[in-house]
Formats: structure tokens, C-alpha cells, sequence
């Protein structure tokens, strides 16, 4: 069932239209993980009344943008265009979601790229270390695996898998937004604006250090650090104070990261924090790179920070400040119009009304260091370690990550 939402707004000379089909990666089936990647990619790849090369020159006649990419939880396809030739792009998308040519030989180019850009993911000791620690984080869950899946999975995927699998995607429910009028749909801004809701999980408090530890040998001189947890969907009233800790953490040069380990001590390469959006419980982490003559005592000043958070609210200023430079994010990311109808249609799918400028500030100021100390405690009190680096120096951070957590 598709579902369509407009965003009003006039003061663009150009239009796009964003779907998105609820169920990426997280649909896979099991031996068969990237199979939604794959058939995301075959989708934009010839439709009824076009082959993979009259499509491309249709759109690219107009100077037209056709843009698609899967997530855990949902394939996002986009159609961009001036204003004055959207009407004869628009009905695009209604074909490519209904009527793909889903040709075998462009299903052969399609999973020979995929195998091709796993293996060259996995060159990078970055991305084999957040592998790891989401493997370890979410076990068998779906978003224990990445969304391009695995080159033994994909190997194994045959035209017939493809076939199959848009039978599945056909049922899927579908939300389409734009701010062009000419898509018929509903305005968000009428929509009832629903309230958060908190969403338990299980916390892993009976899980031992060794459970929570992992690392990989790499033979360069770098070593990288990632910590974390599963913490809450985007649908619980526990996203803003997590966002909150984010900006405190990671935002800009007044950053705690930026502050202890780049101008303080002047000993990273990377570091930051990752936490996405998503439907189920989001990961949230801090990673870090570090030469391997500095890795321990990073480590150090991680657990150190990382235990102060425990024990130890924010200051009014740090906590002010936090809220501020989220709420600056949240304008830049409000910017770009391909952005905000991305997010909004995202957030509707996930049953989530978009709220406004005003009602987002109101909720960010209510919110309180005591509010984050209760979310620090419950999600990050065994807290799951990723290393990539050298061997004896990942047992060495292992054995002061036993001692400490």
C-alpha cells in the first residue's frame, strides 16, 4: 500500500519526490543477507518502457537526479528535477516500484558490484571493527549485519532469490512525499502530532567482559577503539536526551571528545560518535583511531571519560550548551530540502509525526542532566568494546577492559 504525504513548500524552483518501502536489510532472509541491496539496485535499472540505457538518458535530458540506497530498516529511492519537467518524471517511480524489468543480466552486473565493494569494504580495519562490534552488540538481530550483506551470501543469490524477493517487496508498505502538489497527498503539517513512546528492552548487565570484547589483528600502526551499546528506537521519548549526549560529546571543537583527546593530548587520527536513526534499538558509540604507540593511553582516557558520564551529571553550561548545538544541527540539517523530505517520510513510516521548529526546541529544553545521568546508567553501564590493531596491544586494552568494566 502506498501512502502519500506533501510538504508545502513553494519556494524551491525545483521538486523531488522521496519513497521509502518499509524493510531493508532487516527483510533479508538468513544466507541471503544483501539480497534487498541488490534488488534496491536492480529496481533503478529498467522499468516498463526503458532499458537500463533509455532510462538513464531520459532522466539525465531533463538534468534530473535518480537516486536509491538501502538502510536496515527501509529502501529509500528519489526522483529530483526542476519544477517544470517533474510532471514528466514523477510517474517514474510509480514504475520503478511496480514495474522493474528486473532483467538476469543486469542482476548479474548488479551482484558482481556488490561482491566487488564487500571485499573492498572489508580492505578498511575501520569498517571490520564496527562489524565486529555490532556482531557482538546485536548477535543474530537484524542490525547485527551490514546492509550490503556478506560476499559468501550474496555469491549464493540467484536470479530466481530476486525474482522471489520482489514478490515480498510488492507487499511492503510504501510512503511517498514531495513538495510538489502534484503527488495528491496528504500535508504533514495536518497530521496529529503523536507523543513519543518509551520502548523496554533487555539490558545486558549478566553479560561478562569477555562476552563484551572483541578485537582484530591489523598490521598498520593504527589502532581503533569503539564503545558502545544498543540504546532506543527513534519512536522512544529517550532519542532526544541520547541526542542531547551525542552533541555534548561529539559536536564541533568544543566537543568533550575534540577537547580531551585532540586539544589537550593531540593523539587521534578519527573520533567521534555514531548514532542513527532507526525503527529498533539504535547503536551508539564512541570510536576513536590512535597510533599504537598512544592506543593505551587512549584507551585510559576513554574509560575515564566514559566513567564520568556513569557517575557525574553534566554542568549547567556543558548541558546548555549541548542543547544548543544540537538544535543548530537540527537547522543545518533543514537546509537542504532533499534532507527534510527524507527524514519526515522516514519518521512517517516509523509512525512518528514530523513536529515543528518550535515543539522540538520545547522538547530539547525540558530535558535534564539528570535525564541523560538515567540513560547513561541504564544503557552504557556494560558498555561492548571493538579493537582493531595490534595484537599484543588489543590483549593488553583487554585485560584493563576486564578490570575496569
Amino acid at each position: 500500500m502506498l501512502k502519500r504525504y506533501f510538504l508545502n513548500n513553494k519556494k524551491r524552483n525545483f521538486s523531488t519526490a522521496s519513497i521509502w518501502i518499509k524493510g531493508g536489510s532487516d527483510v533479508d532472509s538468513v544466507g541471503k543477507k544483501g539480497i534487498n541491496k541488490i534488488l534496491s539496485s536492480l529496481l533503478t535499472r529498467g522499468c516498463e518502457g526503458f532499458n537500463n540505457f533509455t532510462l538513464s538518458e531520459y532522466i539525465e535530458s531533463y538534468g534530473a537526479e535518480l537516486n536509491q540506497e538501502v538502510f536496515e530498516d527501509g529502501i529509500s529511492i528519489s526522483i529530483k528535477s526542476l519544477n517544470e519537467h517533474f510532471s514528466k518524471l514523477f510517474p517514474l517511480i510509480d514504475l520503478i516500484i511496480n514495474k522493474p524489468t528486473l532483467l538476469e543480466i543486469e542482476f548479474q552486473k548488479v551482484k558482481k558490484s556488490s561482491i566487488n565493494f564487500i571485499k573492498k569494504d572489508k580492505e578498511n580495519p575501520f569498517n571490520i571493527c564496527f562489524e565486529n562490534w555490532r556482531k557482538i552488540v546485536y548477535s543474530n538481530h537484524p542490525y547485527a549485519f551490514n546492509a550490503n550483506g556478506n560476499a559468501n551470501d550474496v555469491s549464493k543469490i540467484t536470479y530466481e532469490d530476486i525474482l522471489l524477493e520482489f514478490k515480498n517487496f510488492k507487499s511492503r508498505d510504501k510512503y511517498i512525499i514531495s513538495n510538489n502538489l502534484e503527488i495528491d497527498g496528504v500535508s504533514i503539517e495536518t497530521l496529529e502530532k503523536n507523543p513519543l513512546v518509551e520502548k523496554s528492552r533487555t539490558i545486558n548487565h549478566d553479560l561478562s567482559p569477555n562476552n563484551r570484547f572483541n578485537f582484530n589483528n591489523n598490521d598498520s600502526n593504527q589502532t581503533i577503539i569503539m564503545m558502545g551499546d544498543q540504546t532506543c528506537s527513534r519512536r522512544s521519548s529517550e532519542y532526544l536526551p541520547l541526542k542531547v549526549l551525542e552533541s555534548y560529546l561529539s559536536y564541533g571543537m568544543s566537543a568533550a571528545l575534540f577537547k580531551l583527546f585532540r586539544e589537550k593530548h593531540g593523539i587521534t587520527y578519527d573520533l567521534g560518535v555514531y548514532y542513527p536513526i532507526r525503527s529498533g534499538n539504535a547503536p551508539f558509540l564512541i570510536y576513536l583511531s590512535v597510533s599504537n604507540k598512544q592506543a593505551l593511553f587512549a584507551f585510559e582516557l576513554l574509560s575515564t571519560l566514559w566513567k564520568n558520564l556513569l557517575f557525574n551529571p553534566l554542568t549547567d553550561a556543558e548541558i546548555l550548551l549541548a542543547k544548543e548545538k544540537l538544535k543548530g544541527s537540527f537547522l543545518l540539517g533543514s537546509q537542504s530540502l532533499d534532507e527534510i523530505l527524507q527524514r519526515n517520510i522516514q519518521l512517517i513510516s516509523y509512525g512518528i509525526s514530523p513536529i515543528s521548529e518550535i515543539d522540538l526546541n520545547s522538547k530539547i529544553k525540558e530535558i535534564s542532566s539528570l535525564d541523560i545521568l538515567k540513560l547513561t546508567e541504564k544503557y552504557f553501564s556494560k558498555p561492548f568494546l571493538s579493537i582493531s590493531g595490534n595484537e599484543k596491544i588489543c590483549l593488553e586494552i583487554s585485560n584493563r577492559w576486564k578490570k575496569n568494566f
